[in-house]
């Protein structure tokens, strides 16, 4: 109920200039409204009645669009509240300001406890922040200086340790204002398509009028006199009002289901874009796979046990705090009886940490010693290598994943297969992709041979290993230049080059401000999966404005069967054979088609708002779904309705 002010709202002419269908349907209500009070009659009343409402539906669609935007703004508009600031002087000192007066460059202080008071990058220190009024999510975030993880939003919390942030914004252009702006849609830009469309939707109603305003004439020297109620009622079931409707609710729902899933489109025009995407550059790290290397197997020597090898490996790693360390003790663990639990403590025990000077971590126990880590490291250690071990380290590396070397002095063990993981579901997903029409391409710094191993597994089309952001930009410069639409996903400083090139660049909110200006979307939860998401909800955008533009050309033809034989029929009894619907009669036969013209757009709201549901397949399967779906049902549909309303409108009396 909250959008129905809204819509009388947009009942000014002015609201309407944007919509030429709309306001040629109300200043036809405006012109039968005149005629009704001059000459009242029931079908006169009744035609203005549902004129009127088909204007109200109309808005009531965009209303209702923009309404869904509404308690997320209002959410967001907390985290506005004014707060205090110590703003640091450049003698060092501070000085306590309100939020609302730093400009870009400010530098202030923030401690646990205290409200970030603008956007900025943290130049010192490092703390947890709680973000979920921005993102959603109740697990606090760290932001720290000097990495692809220095933004913060002004109005979120630190809650441990103490931060220095660099303010990048002034007040009322911070991230918080541009999001509030962007879900109440005050702010969305019509996209190129759907301008275009509007142009051919206006084209059509000027012909329209042309041609109605024509009939008058045409009526009155073929003795077949038309009132202006019944040429309005004509013109407004001849344009195209139902997709002229929706149109706007179309665009500003697709940003809306964006929004639900916690992606930001700074414009309606990337959202489209998203649709036509034909190149998808992903990150390996953290993207395709999880970005921790994780023990996958072990690899004894010949002569030594299982056993004996996941023992010494789950010993050489206890004192490893590395994510790859805690995986060789969650794989021992889960696998082997050890007896590790049995270790004897200090100081009889040694734990012996991973270091980067000798790239092994290990423990000395007495009358033992055991080391794991880089094959060149623990061979070293040991005194020397053999051919086998020398061939377990090469098979382990030319699959992509990492060897490490597990040794009791004077002896090797074997090797640790570490890798880095495909996350589950991610082959199903790019084959998703593939049956879209879109080709997925992995980036990644890893050398050629370990990026090869992991794009085989993931299921990718193409790889780019050793990539730099020179290489990145290249890449997707090269594949415009070919002609396609090319998506990317980053977080860092050094992606905002390519992120600014690419047609859809997805920033992390976890990244850098950087990479946020460069980006047309930002994701609140800085999942790089998502981009796969934000194609596909771009592909329901193009494929509901394509399914409810056929639907509303297709159910105009019905309505010219309905109109036109009553129009002319008593001057002309040769166009009864037009008359497939037997109609009652000629004023029960307009105002039914008035009345489905207006019901339909109501019916069609939740459709327009939902989208229709969209499923990977070629672009002729998708075009032949759309036209015996909307186009047979657009044509199929009004006969049924505007038969069962004449069957209703008939027992009215007077019609």
């Amino acid at each position: 109920m909250g959008a129905l002010p809204g819509a009388f709202r947009k009942l000014d002419p002015r609201e309407l200039l944007a919509t030429p269908v709309m306001l040629v349907v109300e200043i036809g209500a405006a012109a039968t409204t005149v005629m009704a009070v001059l000459d009242p009659s029931t079908m006169a009343v009744g035609v203005t009645i549902w004129l009127w409402l088909t204007v109200l539906f109309g808005n009531l669609a965009e209303s209702v669009a923009e309404g869904r935007g509404k308690a997320q703004a209002a959410s967001l508009r907390a985290l506005q509240q004014e707060t205090t600031a110590r703003r640091r002087r450049t003698d060092g000192g501070y000085d306590v300001v309100s939020s609302t007066s730093l400009r870009v460059g400010d530098v202030v202080v923030v401690e646990a406890g205290e409200r970030i008071p603008g956007d900025g990058d943290v130049i010192e220190g490092v703390a947890s922040v709680d973000e979920s009024a921005v993102t959603g999510e109740s697990a606090p975030v760290i932001r720290e200086s000097g990495g692809d993880r220095s933004a913060v939003t002004g109005g979120t919390v630190v809650l441990s340790d103490r931060i220095v942030v660099r303010i990048t914004s002034d007040p009322g252009q911070s991230f918080v204002d541009r999001m509030i702006a962007l879900v109440e849609g005050s702010e969305r830009q019509r996209t190129p398509n759907e301008i275009a469309l509007n142009v051919l939707l206006g084209s059509l109603t000027a012909i329209f009028v042309v041609v109605v305003g024509s009939l008058y004439f045409v009526a009155d020297y073929s003795d077949a006199h038309q009132p202006v109620v019944v040429l309005t009622a004509l013109l407004v079931c001849l344009i195209p009002t139902t997709i002229g409707a929706l149109l706007s609710a179309i665009g500003i729902a697709g940003m809306d289901r964006l929004v639900r899933r916690n992606v930001l489109a700074m414009s309606g025009r990337a959202v489209e874009a998203a649709g036509d995407v034909d190149v998808l550059l992903l990150d390996k790290t953290g993207t395709i796979t999880y970005g921790n290397r994780q023990a996958a197997a072990l690899l004894p020597l010949d002569g030594v046990r299982d056993e004996e090898l996941a023992e010494a490996a789950l010993l050489s790693s206890l004192a490893d705090e590395t994510p790859e360390g805690r995986s060789i003790v969650a794989l021992v663990s889960g696998g082997f009886e050890t007896g590790a639990e049995r270790l004897p403590q200090p100081p009889e025990a040694a734990l012996v940490p991973f270091s980067a000077n000798t790239r092994m971590s290990g423990i000395d126990l007495p009358g033992r010693e055991i080391r794991k880590g880089a094959a060149s490291a623990v061979t070293a250690w040991v005194g020397g290598s053999n051919a086998q071990l020398d061939g377990l380290v090469e098979q382990v590396s030319s699959t992509g994943g990492t060897p490490l070397v597990v040794a009791e002095r004077g002896r090797l063990l074997g090797v640790i297969h570490l890798k880095d993981v495909v996350k589950e579901g991610m082959r199903e997903r790019f084959e998703e992709m593939r049956a879209m029409g879109i080709r997925t391409v992995m980036i990644t710094g890893d050398n050629a041979v370990t990026a090869k191993a992991i794009a085989e597994e993931a299921g990718v089309d193409d790889f780019l290993a050793e990539a730099t952001p020179e290489d990145k930009l290249a890449l997707i410069r090269q594949e415009q230049e070919g002609g396609r639409m090319v998506a990317m996903c980053g977080d860092g400083t050094n992606d905002a080059p390519a992120l600014a090139q690419a047609d859809v660049g997805v920033a992390m909110n976890t990244g850098t401000t950087a990479a946020k200006e460069a980006g047309n979307m930002v994701d609140l939860d800085s999942d790089p999966t998502k981009l796969i998401d934000v194609v596909e909800i771009g592909k329901q955008l193009l494929i509901t404005r394509g399914a409810l533009t056929t639907f509303s050309v297709a159910n105009d033809v019905a309505k010219y069967f309905a109109i036109l034989p009553a129009m002319f029929v008593v001057a002309f009894p040769q166009l009864d054979v037009l008359n497939v619907m037997r109609l009652s009669s000629p004023e029960s036969a307009i105002l039914s088609a008035v009345v489905f013209n207006a019901l339909v757009i109501v019916a069609l709201i939740p459709l327009s708002l939902r989208g229709v549901r969209y499923t990977p397949s070629s672009a002729a399967d998708l075009l032949r779904r759309n036209l015996l779906i909307y186009g047979v049902g657009g044509l199929v549909a009004p006969f049924l309705g505007i038969k069962l309303l004449d069957l209703v409108i008939s027992l009215i009396p007077g019609v």
